[in-house]
């Protein structure tokens, strides 16, 4: 008898085991085929129910979270101005349509990302100076596909966007639409020029770290030489140099002497003493005048002084809306951002800074026309 029941044992055994392979195999094949009622014992019926409303709930759940978190694409920011300022740092939804339109034909459409999309992950990334880490989770890819997309859409923003929005008008159109406090101070007025800024990492290259580092700033510095009209729209900005070269130098090897006319004025800084380069070109340059040698300035002088001060100061508000505008400007950048594929080419960085450049012409000015 004991024989018997052991020798019975092995196949009840394993017809329990087959029994829950099968509801195994019956969860794992839910969402493919349908199952056949009659096959499932009440137990795998309710573990079968209890696994279909878990299923519901975490479906109900993800639709929650994207609901409260905002989905990022087109039609989460049509019609939201305040979205679209407030991470992309443009003004309105039309003119974030005018940036993707210049673009469009130019970005995969294969990728894992919309072609709008792409744009937006770069915009939010300049816009709030995003980590590549953060966007990869927001936009539910890996990092290494954040990274590339970011590169991609840079790149054609910088050949598309910076020569449409960002170049050097013609004397009359620049006259016609002078603002009043140029008209009365500095009527032939075409460009007031300046350097912008940013700190970087210290550089590996000792050579890179002794063109780099500022004395007055105690850190290593990139600067940029940028000009913008008497509209406050930038209309040229360099590629970058270390800030221990002169300013001088940086203006006569920028390229910005070629783009000035016969009869223009410059406005700058005392620190931009290339006078002699401009009046090569038949332009004028003014800069405050120097109190060197002398106890105080004289009373004409001191009067161009403040009115040169009043406008000149607007260069500056330019750079502030700028860096305001897109904080990725703010933070210090990263050595690899600073590192040129080619020996001659633009780094990342130069990039950056002259697409958001661009960018900032695309919101309203802040020099009053009147």
């Amino acid at each position: 008898m004991e024989r018997y029941e052991q020798h019975n044992r092995i196949p009840i055994k394993r017809m329990e085991a087959e029994k829950k392979q099968d509801a195994v195999d019956v969860l794992l094949e839910l969402s493919v085929e349908p199952v056949p009622q009659q096959c499932l014992s009440n137990h795998c019926k309710d573990a079968i129910a209890e696994v279909l409303q878990e299923c519901d709930d975490l479906r109900e759940e993800n639709r929650r979270l994207k609901t409260k978190l905002g989905i990022l694409d087109e039609q989460a920011f049509a019609n939201d101005d305040e979205k679209v300022k407030a991470l992309t740092g443009l003004p309105t939804f039309a003119k974030l349509q005018v940036v993707l339109f210049s673009v469009i034909l130019c970005l995969p459409t294969h990728a894992t990302l919309s072609p709008f999309q792409q744009l937006l992950l770069t915009l939010m990334r300049m816009k709030m100076n995003l980590s590549l880490a953060l966007l990869s989770v927001l936009f539910q890819i890996s990092i290494a596909t954040a990274s590339r997309t970011f590169r991609t859409t840079l790149d054609m923003l910088h050949a598309k966007l910076v020569p449409s929005f960002l170049f050097w008008p013609q004397r009359e159109e620049l006259r016609l639409s002078m603002p009043m406090i140029f008209r009365q101070t500095y009527p032939r007025c075409a460009c007031i020029i300046d350097c912008l800024k940013f700190f970087i990492e210290n550089p590996k290259d000792l050579e890179a770290r002794a063109q780099t580092y500022s004395t007055y700033k105690h850190h290593h510095t990139m600067k940029y030489l940028i000009g913008i009209s008497p509209q406050g729209t930038v209309i040229f900005i360099s590629k970058g140099w270390g800030d221990r070269t002169s300013d001088k130098r940086v203006t006569e090897n920028s390229g910005f002497l070629e783009c000035i006319s016969a009869g223009d004025v410059i406005l700058a800084d005392q620190g931009f003493n290339v006078a002699e380069s401009i009046s090569l070109y038949n332009a004028e340059l003014n800069i405050p005048a120097f109190t060197k040698g002398r106890k105080q300035l004289s009373p004409v002088e001191l009067e161009s002084t403040h009115g040169l001060a009043s406008v000149r100061i607007h260069v500056e508000r330019v750079i502030g809306e700028t860096r305001n505008r897109y904080t990725i400007l703010q933070s210090t950048i990263g050595i690899q951002m600073c590192e040129a594929e080619h020996p001659k080419g633009l780094t990342v960085l130069d990039k950056v800074v002259h697409v958001c450049c661009a960018l900032t012409n695309v919101a309203p000015s802040i020099i009053p026309s009147g």
